[in-house]
């Protein structure tokens, strides 16, 4: 999940309560690819003294679900060179994030997770309520920074897409607005991550993107699943259910940049992520399978599918059509129609469900704070 501006985080948010791990195996299958990167960074790091935490930030870290191996991997490798050396983790999200299920999880009390940290001593998790587009921790404190499926969402929305939800299916100035706000977007990231960094400290993150063959979420072959979201959207405004504005504010804050993009703060050695001492060492993409396509492959059965895949499109999109729904409506009124909104994607992809899936592509990055 992202940490956007507060002035938008009350209609962004994950679904709370562990719904959102439980049902997001790709998001988390993308973490456990990067960490050999993750490990391969923190080997390079080097600490003043033995009393100097390594501090470690998760940014957007939802429920920790998704990450929590990652995190136990890192923990088990620091622990294997330096046995006392005390570790600070951070996680940071925005403040409608659920961290009662972080802690939970942490501590070894969710059902779906049994041991959490707890079997690693001098190990201490913080929690932070603060969106990305502002510095976080203090300056020159942070080892290794760590983000994964989060800095997509935009600070702000530059305004709403013509008869679509993302600007994926946007054109002309609507598409530029967008791509405009999302590259000024990354360069406030980094440059708040080049201050929390200490000298010789890394980030590895691993974004949404547009690679190099025209794939993006959902749309990697057969059914764009953003396509389907507007048209089963709209097909609940000609059924009556939405009015024409409520259709029209479906517009997730969002967009993905291409790796090219991703890279070009590096590659400018004038530009100010440059001269705030980062420089990129390894970038490129790739595309992980929607684990629920491939197990339907292997079951066949289309009902099955549908039931599992569409809470993985549920767990983070929920929000964005919430929140495009007149707040006038009753809270149960408006439970109802998203309700009804999901049940349709399910009804279409149990139906005909060859094509549908949500295959995930992504930009890793390795990066390095001089010093």
């Amino acid at each position: 999940m992202a940490a956007v501006e507060a002035k938008s985080s009350a209609q962004i948010a994950m679904r709370g309560a562990g719904y959102y791990s439980a049902h997001t195996v790709g998001a988390k299958t993308v973490i456990d690819a990067a960490t050999d990167l993750v490990l391969e960074a923190a080997a390079e790091i080097r600490l003043p003294d033995a009393a100097t935490p390594f501090a470690v930030a998760d940014y957007g870290c939802a429920d920790g679900g998704t990450s929590i191996d990652l995190h136990r991997a890192l923990i088990a490798d620091i622990r294997r060179r330096e046995t006392d050396r005390p570790v600070a983790l951070y996680y940071t999200d925005l403040p409608g994030n659920d961290y009662s299920a972080l802690f939970k999880r942490l501590q070894g009390m969710l059902p779906m997770d049994a041991i959490g940290f707890t079997n690693f001593a001098r190990v201490y998790p913080f929690a932070s309520g603060t969106t990305f587009y502002r510095q976080i921790v203090p300056s020159g404190t942070l080892s290794l920074g760590f983000s994964a499926t989060a800095m997509h969402w935009t600070s702000a929305k530059p305004g709403q897409i013509t008869g679509h939800v993302h600007s994926v299916g946007a054109k002309g100035e609507e598409l530029a607005a967008f791509r405009a706000q999302s590259l000024k977007d990354w360069e406030t990231i980094l440059l708040h991550r080049a201050a929390e960094l200490r000298p010789g400290g890394w980030l590895v993150m691993a974004n949404f993107c547009i690679d190099e063959e025209g794939r993006y979420l959902g749309h990697t072959g057969g059914e764009s699943m953003f396509d389907q979201y507007e048209k089963h959207w709209r097909g609940l405004h000609e059924a009556g259910a939405i009015t024409r504005a409520e259709y029209d504010r479906a517009t997730f804050q969002q967009h993905y940049r291409t790796p090219e993009e991703c890279a070009a703060p590096f590659r400018d050695p004038d530009s100010a992520v440059s001269r705030a001492g980062l420089e990129l060492k390894k970038v490129f993409t790739r595309v992980t399978a929607c684990p629920y396509a491939q197990d339907f492959r292997r079951h066949g059965d289309a009902a099955a599918f549908a039931k599992a895949y569409i809470p993985t499109l549920r767990s983070w999109s929920e929000s964005t059509f919430a929140g495009a729904l007149d707040p006038a409506r009753p809270a149960d009124e408006r439970a109802a129609i998203i309700d009804r909104f999901y049940d349709s994607y399910e009804s279409a992809v149990a139906a005909a469900p060859q094509g549908h899936g949500m295959d995930y592509v992504h930009c890793f990055m390795q990066i390095r704070k001089r010093g």
